[in-house]
């Protein structure tokens, strides 16, 4: 398996083990500012696990080598937590999809600026057909919104697209760790912002330790190795499946089902990943060929 491979299979991976993620914040009966704490408290518990689980007794040296970078991806990755929850709240869950989308075309422009990566055409006409896709699915609920909601919306699509740019910019170092300080930032902010902590009911305490404990953690953990193999843009790209993930999941256990259109959407962008997924295999192999010539 080579790199390219491995960071598809990795961010794939990630991707279906947080795909829940919309579901459970849709049954999770917390206030913003609240499920903002408990997201980044038990983040930090469950990211640092699977550091000690992964480094054993080296863990701690698992954050010195990530440096400034690292810090910045961390500080990135909490910004998009806030802005992706806060999004949520303020504003229809529609327009927050709309803007999040654009992760991938902000990423590939960041690493453009910074990284001076070339991405391919195929790259870019995937990314325009995703982001086409994507709108059809939430077209139905484009209402008018709030522009604070925008706003935090926003934030969520550059702090997801910084966070993976900055991880690329130092490809040969694991940045995952740096996720547990990323919950430490997270419930820094939301404890500034609301001056206390709520106790959850049973219920919601079961579902905030399922989420934030074992799959963001997990999931998250994957999808930051990808950078290592891939441009940022194309881990990001990998991301909007998330989207249809958790549209399916939502349909299943809740029966909101999504319009024609929204399907249509749907369709769209797995055609979408798959036609580009095929263009870089047959590419891959073409390269093998002229390399053994």
């Amino acid at each position: 398996m080579d790199n390219h491979q491995k960071g598809l299979l990795l961010t794939a991976l990630g991707v279906l083990i947080i795909s829940p993620d919309a579901l459970l914040l849709r049954v999770i009966s917390l206030p913003a500012e609240q499920m903002v704490l408990w997201r980044g408290l038990l983040n930090i518990l469950g990211f640092w696990l699977i550091v000690v689980a992964r480094y054993r007794y080296q863990w701690w040296r698992s954050y010195l080598v990530c440096g400034r970078a690292g810090l910045g991806c961390a500080l990135m990755f909490s910004l998009s937590t806030i802005g992706f929850i806060l999004g949520n709240h303020f504003t229809k869950a529609g327009n927050v999809l709309v803007i999040l989308a654009s992760a991938p075309l902000i990423a590939a422009l960041l690493s453009r600026l910074f990284l001076q990566e070339r991405l391919p055409l195929r790259t870019w006409l995937a990314i325009g057909v995703c982001m086409l896709g994507i709108s059809l699915i939430v077209l139905d609920d484009n209402g008018e919104g709030s522009l604070i909601g925008s706003a935090f919306a926003l934030l969520a699509a550059v702090g997801l697209a910084g966070n993976l740019t900055l991880a690329r910019s130092r490809p040969e170092i694991d940045m995952s760790p740096m996720l547990a300080l990323s919950g430490l930032i997270t419930a820094g902010l939301a404890w500034c912002w609301s001056g206390e902590i709520l106790l959850p009911d049973a219920m919601d305490i079961g579902w905030l330790l399922l989420l934030c404990l074992v799959l963001m953690p997990a999931g998250f953990t994957l999808i930051q190795q990808g950078p290592q193999y891939l441009p940022s843009a194309e881990v990001s790209l990998l991301l909007l499946l998330e989207t249809i993930f958790g549209t399916l999941l939502v349909w299943l256990f809740l029966s909101e089902r999504p319009s024609n259109q929204g399907l249509l959407g749907g369709t769209i962008v797995l055609l979408a990943m798959l036609t580009k997924s095929g263009l870089d295999r047959r590419k891959q192999l073409v390269l093998r060929r002229e390399a053994r010539l």
